[in-house]
């Protein structure tokens, strides 16, 4: 097995229950950045993917939460841990008897970290939902799409962007809150508060009356000409961020247009004809050619290529942001730091038994 000391977050201890979406995710991060992460999985337990990636970098241990022995050993490992992590049903840790109550009296620095859609209390915290629903109560899943319909922007924005990323947040402020003071706490992260975080920019410019709930409407949502998808002669896609003067020049130049034929770029009245202008023009050509005339310069203009593609981004490839190990390719670490750096701690799922993990931590 591949192992790799530091990180800076080298002789954090977390405990991971195991589950899906946000939560292992989370816990890829928090492993990458060198935190020691133990899964605890139920006997026997499959992988829903067999090249599980998210579930790189940490060990797991089995035991059965039904089974009050198994119980009191991983009471056990959590005595030594600095962070929990958990994406069950509101009331399930609880019922198991691990709870953040007896938890945190056995181990009072303990930062409890809970991971739902809905959150731990409110009137959806019992039912059942997926990405598509937390995001759908907060304005973020009307404002994306085509004019016609709504589009699911993946699952990034609930599960990943507002569940995984501010769970990260909230466990690492915690465990900086009980470096001072001693004292731990629990941390209620749910999908649908983080998701209506992620819009306080579009509420700002709602207010500032810059923003339309129509969708392509608006600069950031494909309706402005110069912040839009267009198709190229051969059928490939590229993406124009040109919003400041200075680039939509740029990008005026690269394509062959005279700027001042795009004049009213700001006013919305002429964004269909505006649209439909550049559209005609990079229609013109395979993207091959306006790649060369456009991507290494200030024009905002980039390829929109697949994920297997982006393997092979020259850009990507020269940081290394993407990494092959025993055959798959996945993303490096991130973000990256220049002290402690981070690393894909190990590349295979190994498991341990209860006894060597706790050991493990007994002994430091």
């Amino acid at each position: 097995m591949m192992t790799v000391s530091g990180g800076v977050l080298e002789g954090v201890r977390i405990v991971e229950f195991a589950g899906i979406g946000p939560a292992p995710f989370a816990a890829m991060l928090l492993a990458d950045m060198g935190a020691e992460v133990v899964r605890v999985d139920r006997p026997g337990a499959k992988l829903m993917i067999p090249n599980h990636i998210t579930g790189r970098g940490r060990p797991t241990v089995e035991a059965d939460l039904k089974n009050p022995d198994d119980v009191e050993r991983v009471r056990a490992l959590i005595d030594s841990a600095d962070g929990l992590m958990e994406g069950f049903r509101p009331g399930v840790m609880e019922r198991l008897g691990l709870g953040p109550d007896i938890l945190l009296e056995r181990n009072p620095r303990l930062v409890y970290a809970r991971m739902t859609g809905w959150g731990q209390d409110g009137p959806m915290a019992q039912f059942a939902g997926h990405d598509i629903n937390y995001i759908s109560i907060t304005g973020a899943l009307a404002a994306v799409g085509p004019s016609e319909r709504p589009v699911p922007p993946l699952n990034l924005v609930g599960d990943y962007g507002g569940g995984a990323l501010y769970l990260v947040n909230g466990l690492l402020a915690g465990l900086h809150s009980a470096g001072r003071t001693g004292k731990g706490q629990v941390v209620d992260c749910a999908m649908c508060d983080g998701a209506v975080s992620l819009m306080a920019p579009l509420l700002e410019m709602a207010a500032a009356d810059r923003w339309l709930p129509e969708r392509e409407a608006n600069m950031l949502d494909g309706g402005a000409p110069y912040y839009r998808v267009y198709r190229c002669a051969d059928g490939l896609d590229v993406a124009v961020g040109a919003i400041e003067p200075q680039f939509f020049a740029e990008l005026c130049r690269g394509l062959g247009i005279d700027a001042a034929e795009m004049a009213d770029r700001h006013d919305e009245a002429q964004w269909p004809a505006l649209r439909d202008k550049l559209a005609a023009v990079i229609a013109s050509k395979p993207r091959a050619e306006w790649l060369e005339r456009l991507e290494l310069g200030d024009a905002c203009f980039s390829a929109v290529v697949t994920y297997e593609e982006a393997a092979e981004n020259p850009h990507l490839k020269a940081r290394a942001s993407m990494v092959e190990v025993d055959g798959l390719v996945q993303p490096a670490p991130a973000p990256r730091f220049l002290g402690t750096p981070s690393a894909i701690r190990s590349e295979r799922r190994e498991t341990i038994t209860m006894d060597q993990a706790i050991d493990r931590w007994a002994a430091r």
